[in-house]
């Protein structure tokens, strides 16, 4: 197979390949030393924000970090109780098709053995190659692997640790970022410090942290061959965070996107070298066809209104984004409509499934885990394999659709969402009716059903009458979530 080259026509070329498009569900282990304090999402951001929640529990816990910083704080993960072939075995139960690891988050700090950077898990906190170790379990369970970087904003994300407070018996003592000794780790990134009332930028406009981005990129992707590359941001180092609005792009060599089309290229490049085709998907947030053509479009927290000409993807989390001892997880139900919301406008869900420091997870945890294999095991036929029809769905509502945004819904009992394999056609009811279903408007006199069948269940009886379809349902169903019929076409 030809080559791909860092410019987008090449990586237009992108096909997605059948184990991403058939999986459908995938598990992220969102997981660093910035769950120690067990409060949730940019601790090592907040640590240095003055008057945050964050910053009073560190000073009140830690110290103030002019004293004790995340240079101290990232020593105190351990992951003493990691155990990724159990976790692996529990995720595949629950659904699992692909696996993903957070290779590095925007606090510069590596989970994997990196000869780049000294402040990595194997070097320091857990004395372990994280990524390598998720990797290795994910093989056992043929799980493809995947990782995820956020390191794209850290030069413009991380200016906070050379403020100082302004108030207080510390004011004006600088914090520990300014310390030339972990220059390496804090970065030389004064352009990027904010006065009070300044917003900053995602992505620096620096040359050098675009050179040295992309020598991490090929490190990661030669020590670790991943199916799947995830950036937390549009396509680096483009101007716009998950734009959907009209930008300026160049597209003869690239632009500002150099370093992000050379990234994928040479993961594609990888994909097939090893196996004679690309096999391996990169994801990222920017809307645009002409920039995520390049590979996938991800979503975070989100899902598209209807179904996509192209395979996307949602990621999210069961709670916060890094394990908070105070936050509360959504229930299962949730999480399944969730996902056959998604799949029904062709995408797929990657679930963050949170860890505590030590690497366990707890015991809520294990049973939503414990409720996703119970329902898979029923109505896993609606779901690997399959693909959009014609309509994702009939009813009265739809999930919601903007950035960032999570609400349940209240179905009603017209709600539908619709997947299809082969001459099958699985209706998935979002809020089971009494008796029976009836498929209104989705079917035409041509679509002549044979048989329908209840996932989990037997044959139903059922009439159809000009296109309408009516299905009797039994008292009890399989799943005390959203059950699954298969419609047989002639």
């Amino acid at each position: 197979m030809q080559a791909f080259t860092p410019d987008f026509d090449s990586l237009y070329r992108f096909e997605c390949p059948a184990w991403f498009r058939d999986g459908k569900f995938g598990i992220w282990s969102h997981w660093g030393p910035q769950s120690v304090p067990m409060k949730g999402d940019w601790y090592a951001r907040h640590m240095y924000v003055e008057g945050s929640p964050l910053y009073n529990h560190h000073c009140r816990v830690y110290g103030h970090p002019s004293q004790f910083g995340y240079k101290d704080l990232v020593k105190l993960w351990k992951a003493e109780h990691f155990d990724p072939e159990g976790l692996m075995e529990l995720y595949k139960k629950a659904g699992a098709r692909f696996f993903v690891a957070q290779a590095m988050h925007h606090d510069h700090f590596f989970n994997y053995a990196s000869k780049i950077h000294r402040f990595n898990s194997a070097e320091v906190g857990p004395m372990k190659d994280i990524c390598g170790l998720w990797k290795a379990a994910a093989d056992k369970y043929n799980m493809p692997f995947g990782l995820t970087e956020h390191m794209g904003a850290t030069f413009a994300w991380w200016e906070c640790n050379k403020q100082c407070d302004k108030r207080g018996p510390y004011a004006g003592v600088p914090y520990d970022g300014v310390d030339p000794a972990y220059e390496d780790f804090y970065l030389d990134n004064y352009a990027h410090m904010l006065k009070e009332g300044e917003t900053g930028v995602w992505y620096t406009q620096d040359q050098r942290w675009h050179d040295y981005w992309l020598s991490v990129m090929r490190e990661m992707i030669d020590l670790y061959q991943p199916e799947l590359l995830y950036s937390d941001g549009s396509l680096p180092f483009g101007s716009h965070w998950c734009s959907d609005k009209a930008d300026e792009i160049t597209f003869a060599g690239g632009s500002a996107y150099a370093e992000g089309l050379e990234a994928v290229s040479y993961l594609y490049n990888m994909s097939t070298k090893k196996h004679g085709s690309n096999q391996a998907v990169y994801l990222q947030k920017d809307r645009r066809p002409e920039i995520h053509r390049v590979g996938l479009l991800d979503m975070e927290r989100s899902q598209l209104p209807g179904i996509s000409p192209w395979p996307w993807m949602t990621d999210t989390c069961i709670g916060g984004w890094f394990y908070d001892s105070s936050h509360t997880y959504k229930r299962p139900g949730f999480i399944i409509d969730m996902l056959v919301d998604i799949i029904s406008k062709n995408g797929s869900m990657l679930l963050n499934i949170l860890q505590k420091p030590d690497g366990s997870i707890d015991e809520e945890a294990r049973w939503i885990l414990g409720e996703l294999a119970a329902w898979f095991a029923v109505c896993a036929e609606g779901v690997y394999g399959t693909r959009p029809w014609r309509v994702y769905g009939e009813g009265s509502l739809c999930a919601r659709k903007d950035a960032f945004s999570e609400a349940a819904v209240n179905w009603q009992a017209d709600d539908l969402r619709f997947t299809c394999k082969g001459d099958t056609l699985f209706a998935f009811l979002m809020k089971a009716p009494e008796n029976r279903v009836t498929i209104v408007r989705s079917l035409t006199p041509e679509d002549q059903v044979k048989s329908v069948r209840l996932l989990g269940g037997g044959a139903l009886p059922f009439a159809q009458s000009f296109g309408a379809l009516t299905v009797q349902l039994p008292e009890q169903l399989p799943s005390e979530y959203t059950n699954c019929i298969a419609i047989e076409m002639v």
